[in-house]
């Protein structure tokens, strides 16, 4: 079987709504259809590589490509896990969860996109709770990275809400003008006071080594139940 020789396929994580894992190729192609239909309004890319901005059946092949790229470049020493996102059993975008010398850094960053439909609903916040109950409590991690356009403010309210620290800005020149980038940092007892989704993963423990890691800490693999 496929997990036999790339864990990672195995890979799971549960929230109340959502299950995050890697796709078969026709959820990947599910995915990329998804894609197609758009992701955002056209005149406010959250992006700075545009590849949104091509005709549906590339965007749609692009997921795809991307897709394909990352898994063939994975090593333990640098890899991307990158999750769909299922809502009741349908597609509903990706959260992706990189490092690099994670045994060394631990240190995780995250990127997502959403399909249109699915967003305005907490469901991007629940899908980055996800991996990032994954980061801290499966895999070891002491922080997590993200960032986002300044007028990306839908993920920026996600950083805020899950309880990131403002960590710089960055100029951009985009598409003859400039952009900034908000950076933002959380540290492992920032995530500690602000989470409130509880998660499940499942099948961690095989994937350790392609992740650059040796053993679980003692939380991987358990249940994290919300405080009430």
């Amino acid at each position: 079987m496929l997990v036999d020789h790339f864990p990672p396929a195995g890979l799971r994580l549960t929230t109340p709504r959502l299950e995050l894992r890697l796709p078969s190729p026709e959820e990947l192609a599910e995915l990329a259809d998804l894609a197609a239909g758009g992701v955002h309004d056209p005149d406010a890319s959250p992006f700075l590589v545009r590849w949104t901005d091509a005709p549906p059946a590339e965007a749609a092949r692009s997921v795809i490509h991307y897709h394909w790229r990352q898994l063939g470049a994975w090593t333990a020493r640098e890899w991307s896990l990158d999750l769909t996102v299922f809502r009741d059993g349908v597609v509903a975008g990706q959260q992706s969860l990189a490092a690099r010398d994670l045994g060394i850094t631990r240190q995780v960053r995250t990127t997502s996109w959403l399909g249109r439909r699915h967003q305005g609903q907490g469901v991007g916040t629940e899908m980055r709770a996800a991996v990032l109950h994954l980061a801290f409590a499966g895999l070891g991690a002491e922080e997590a990275l993200s960032g986002a356009l300044e007028h990306n403010v839908a993920s920026l309210a996600v950083s805020r809400k899950l309880g990131y620290e403002p960590d710089g800005r960055r100029r951009h020149a985009l598409d003859g003008r400039m952009v900034v980038e908000h950076r933002f940092r959380l540290s492992r007892d920032a995530w500690e006071r602000h989470r409130t989704v509880p998660v499940q993963i499942d099948g961690l423990e095989p994937c350790l080594p392609l992740m650059g890691l040796d053993a679980p800490p003692a939380a991987a693999g358990s249940t994290w139940r919300a405080k009430t």
